[in-house]
């Protein structure tokens, strides 16, 4: 009996300027069926953005990037995409999420665990407010229940 082929769920653009952190969201993204575009910098990923006809659903970025931070990004896109939800990652510690916060997009601390990262990604795809309002319902501090 053959399996049915697993459906691609939503499309997540992928931006760090460290190539492992890259690859490594990437793979975990691509194992729980997203389907991921990926930019190694902000300019890169208005290119990307920009030449993407189809619907781009999150912007997962580092926030610590030359050139362009991810909060910059998120602005930057959001003005061509208003629809899409935002989610930034750091390994910066509190000084990040509290930038992050200021933006009120939801934020996610490296490292994190696979199954973390998923759910996260899950809670911002299926909220309704497309802002993301910060605080305890995205903190990533927290275990999931």
């Amino acid at each position: 009996m053959q399996e049915a082929p697993v459906e691609t769920r939503e499309t997540i653009l992928v931006v760090d300027d460290n190539s492992a952190v890259l690859e490594a969201v990437v793979a975990i993204l691509e194992s729980a069926h997203f389907h991921v575009l990926s930019a190694c910098n902000g300019a890169d990923a208005v290119a990307l953005s920009e030449k993407t006809k189809s619907r781009i659903d999150l912007l997962l970025s580092d926030v610590d990037m030359p050139r362009m931070t991810g909060p910059v990004l998120g602005q930057a896109l959001k003005e061509s995409r208003p629809d899409i939800h935002v989610m930034l990652m750091s390994g910066g510690g509190a000084e990040g999420n509290l930038l992050v916060l200021n933006y009120g997009w939801a934020f996610i601390e490296k490292p994190f665990l696979n199954r973390k990262l998923i759910s996260m990604i899950e809670d911002v795809l299926h909220s309704p407010d497309r802002s993301q309002l910060g605080g305890q319902e995205f903190d990533s501090r927290k275990d999931p229940a």
